[in-house]
């Protein structure tokens, strides 16, 4: 089974081209990088991995559209490997994701730099903004259970 699960943030905009003949389809290429769990060898200090992502037709499209620099992506797909000789004579084997999938892994505001919080400066009344704790986890104020929609 050759399945690929990747979730990074786009390097830069999607490079976008279409193939030749009467049913033109979109190509777009990107690079993501995604970051390395903390632990392990990290020799040369880099946290992070830069995967190419090759997504065509309505896929490619869709990049095109919606994914810019920044934005974060989860990506599925498989890997696919191919070579080729460059203009020098020299062999060059390159190794890709081809994109089935992709989906937002965060919402618009998030990435526009609040911190994920969607919510206005008052939550339930005159209660202050939910904050996260260090678990992940939301911690809700005192006093606004009556608010919720479940006990």
């Amino acid at each position: 089974m050759n399945k690929v699960i990747l979730m990074g943030r786009l390097t830069r905009d999607p490079e976008v081209r279409y193939s030749q003949g009467e049913n033109s389809m979109a190509i777009a290429r990107y690079t993501l990088a995604v970051d390395r769990r903390r632990g392990g060898n990290q020799q040369d200090g880099q946290t992070a991995d830069f995967i190419g992502i090759v997504a065509f037709g309505r896929s490619g499209e869709f990049a095109e559209k919606y994914l810019k620099k920044g934005t974060k992506v989860v990506v599925t797909g498989r890997i696919q490997t191919g070579s080729y000789t460059n203009k020098d004579g020299v062999k060059v084997y390159t190794t890709d994701v081809v994109a089935e999938d992709q989906e937002f892994a965060e919402s618009k505001g998030s990435s526009a730099g609040n911190g994920g919080n969607s919510y206005g400066s008052d939550f339930g009344g005159n209660s202050p903004a939910p904050s996260a704790a260090g678990d992940g986890f939301m911690n809700i104020p005192d006093g606004i259970d009556e608010e919720l929609p479940f006990n």
